[in-house]
C-alpha cells in the first residue's frame, strides 16, 4: 500500500453547545491520515510554523504516518477558529489565519512521487493539480474540495476534476458545482467532468457513492454523543481511501465497503473533540460499528400477499 494525501495541518479553535477547546490539533491532514492509518501507512504532505507543537507530529508517527513531508517554516501555523449551534451540521467560521499555508506550496518527497493512492485535501486546485503533476503514475487519486474553490477557481477545479478518479463533496457542494438542484442530477454531471465515481456527504444522514454501479446508500449511524463534527469529511475520506489502498481494490464491492468504513470513522471522530476519539479508537470498534451499519439497513423481502388484489397487473 502507497497513501499519500496532500492538505492541511492546523490548529483550530472550537466552541460547541457541548464545549470549548483552544487551540488543538486539526486539519485535512491530519483527521485524513489517521484514519486511514487503520488501515495501513500514509504519507501526509503538509506546511506547519515554526510554533506547531511537536507532539502533534508525535503523534501521527505513532499511528504510522510519515510526517517528512510535513514542512516547518519559520512563521505562525495555520489557525481555524469556529462556532457550531444546536445544528451541528452548521460551522460558523470566527476567524481563519492561513498564516504559512498561505505559501503552501506542495513539494513531494521522492518517496511520495511514487505513491499510487493519491488523496488531494481541500486546498486550491492549482496546487492539487501540481501534487498531480508530481505523482509519477498514481492508480486512483481522490480530490476533495469546497464551495470556496467553486465560486473562486472553478476554471482550474474543472480542470483538475479531468485528472481524478473520485472526488467527495456535500450536498451544498454538488449542487453549486453541477448548477442542478437535484442532487442525483448533479452528481450525474459531475461524473461527466471526469471521476469515475463520486461520494455526496449528507452529514448526520449518511452518504451517497455515485458510480458505475449505480447509486449506494450508506445510512449514518444514530449516535447518542455527538461532540464536533470538524473533521468528519476527512475521517470520512481517510477510511474510505485508506481501505481501498489496503486492498488494492476500486471494483463495485470495494467502493460500498469504502463508504460505509468512511462513515464507520466519520462517526467516531464527531464523538470527541478534535482527534480526541481517534486517539482512542480500535480496530476492533471500527469492526463492531461496521457490523452494526450492516444491521441497521437489512429488511425483509416483501411477502406474497401483501398488496391488495387491486394492485396486481
Amino acid at each position: 500500500m502507497s497513501l499519500v494525501v496532500v492538505g492541511s495541518v492546523a490548529l483550530d479553535s472550537l466552541e460547541t453547545p457541548f464545549g470549548r477547546r483552544d487551540e488543538v490539533l486539526g486539519g485535512s491532514a491530519s483527521y485524513f491520515s489517521t484514519c486511514a492509518a487503520f488501515f495501513g501507512p500514509v504519507r501526509a504532505v503538509a506546511v506547519v510554523g515554526d510554533d506547531f507543537p511537536a507532539a502533534h507530529l508525535e503523534f501521527l508517527a505513532s499511528r504510522g504516518v510519515d510526517v517528512r513531508g510535513v514542512a516547518r517554516r519559520p512563521g505562525r501555523t495555520f489557525r481555524w477558529k469556529g462556532r457550531y449551534e444546536l445544528d451541528l451540521n452548521v460551522a460558523h467560521t470566527l476567524d481563519t489565519q492561513l498564516n504559512v499555508f498561505a505559501e503552501f506550496r506542495p513539494d513531494l518527497p521522492a518517496a511520495c512521487r511514487d505513491s499510487e493512492y493519491v488523496f488531494l485535501g481541500n486546498i486550491d486546485p492549482d496546487l492539487q493539480g501540481q501534487v498531480l503533476d508530481q505523482v509519477r503514475a498514481p492508480r486512483f487519486v481522490g480530490l476533495d474540495t469546497m464551495n470556496y474553490w467553486i465560486t473562486s477557481k472553478k476554471g482550474s477545479l474543472l480542470r483538475t476534476l479531468e485528472r481524478v478518479d473520485m472526488a467527495f463533496v456535500n450536498e451544498a457542494e454538488a449542487r453549486q458545482l453541477a448548477e442542478e438542484p437535484s442532487v442525483v442530477r448533479a452528481a450525474e454531471r459531475i461524473l461527466g467532468m471526469g471521476p469515475k465515481a463520486l461520494v455526496v456527504k449528507r452529514g448526520e444522514y449518511g452518504a451517497l457513492l455515485f458510480s458505475r454501479g449505480g447509486v449506494f446508500a450508506a445510512a449514518a449511524l444514530p449516535l447518542s454523543g455527538v461532540l464536533d463534527p470538524t473533521g468528519a469529511g476527512d475521517s470520512f475520506a481517510g477510511g474510505f481511501m485508506g481501505y481501498l489502498a489496503r486492498t488494492g481494490r476500486e471494483d463495485e464491492d470495494a467502493l460500498r465497503r469504502a463508504t460505509v468504513l468512511g462513515s464507520v470513522l466519520a462517526s467516531y471522530a464527531v464523538e470527541g473533540f478534535s482527534l480526541d476519539r481517534l486517539r482512542t479508537l480500535t480496530a476492533a470498534e471500527i469492526r463492531d460499528r461496521y457490523a452494526q451499519a450492516r444491521q441497521l439497513v437489512q429488511f425483509p423481502d416483501l411477502e406474497d400477499g401483501a398488496l391488495g388484489d387491486a394492485t396486481s397487473s
